[in-house]
């Protein structure tokens, strides 16, 4: 056989028992993949349709509920197709733009949540200079930012990744994410720093940069009266959820594929699965019961 066609095609040997449960894994995707779409969907429109939600956190919650239809979009067509597949194969390109484009994601949730933080600060902390900080290019700039900087962050990575040698062709997740990493003949250096530089600008910095800003407004909010917290908490408790719980994941993500183990095969799936199924539908559900005590008032 020819070895050039051994390396571009790659398999997708993170599936579980596929053989027998193949028709229950596609019928709970699937259906986790549309109420995905419906959910941050109806708050995307009700969000651009209602005037009184046209301020700033509601434009950047508006965009993380997009980046989740987009991430969702990145995975689960080519999921549902393998589902249904005897055989789970990528080619070497498309496993590089799979990775670009859920990576590009990822670090934008990272950057979206660091302005919502930002938003939040401003708000509580400097009331009277809110409008002229956040005005409306203010907003539009960080929006196309915190999609431009790590789809060229991550795009440098995949540059280098495109001419690596490989000498494994099974993939170790059910889509291509950081398990490429080790089908590589021998570890590149220069992958490994750069994916250290990138990991810290489009995830550590913005983590430090919310914590930075949660606690100001707490103490700030805690020098004030009693009203004045209970709206600070209630203004940043979801936006806190949403980091703990994406940043939890984030983490197994990158630790799993870089890290040496004999992790069983059903619960790398359970948490590879919830990195594409739980999180995209925990956003909509934090942020539409926020929306809703919103317009009750």
């Amino acid at each position: 056989m020819d070895v050039e066609l051994n390396v571009t095609l790659l398999t997708l040997g993170g599936f579980a028992e596929l053989h027998k449960y193949r028709y229950l894994y596609f019928v709970i995707i699937f259906t986790l993949y549309i109420l995905i779409l419906c959910f941050n969907s109806t708050i995307v429109y009700l969000i651009w349709t209602c005037k009184n939600l046209h301020e700033p956190m509601y434009i950047f919650i508006a965009a993380l509920l997009i980046n989740s239809v987009l991430y969702s979009m990145i995975i689960y067509p080519k999921l549902l197709s393998d589902v249904l597949s005897e055989k789970q194969t990528i080619s070497y390109p498309l496993c590089l733009f799979q990775g670009f484009s859920y990576y590009t994601s990822a670090g934008s949730e990272f950057l979206l949540l660091a302005a919502m933080a930002y938003d939040r600060y401003v708000s509580i902390c400097k009331p009277l200079q809110y409008p002229v900080i956040m005005n409306r290019i203010t907003i539009y700039v960080c929006v196309i930012l915190v999609w431009l900087i790590p789809a060229f962050e991550i795009a440098v990575s995949f540059v280098l990744y495109s001419n690596v040698k490989l000498c494994s062709f099974t993939l170790t997740g059910i889509f291509c994410n950081n398990s490429f990493y080790r089908l590589q003949c021998v570890p590149s250096v220069v992958i490994s720093v750069y994916g250290v530089v990138m990991l810290i600008n489009v995830a550590f910095l913005p983590m430090l940069f919310i914590l930075f800003s949660y606690i100001r407004i707490l103490r700030i909010s805690y020098s004030c009266c009693r009203e004045t917290r209970r709206k600070a908490l209630k203004t940043c408790l979801p936006h806190l959820l949403v980091l703990i719980s994406f940043s939890c994941l984030s983490c197994y993500d990158v630790v799993i594929a870089r890290v040496e183990s004999d992790f069983p095969k059903t619960a790398r799936l359970i948490m590879t699965l919830q990195l594409a199924l739980y999180h995209p539908l925990f956003n909509p559900f934090v942020y539409g019961l926020k929306m809703k005590n919103f317009l009750n008032t």
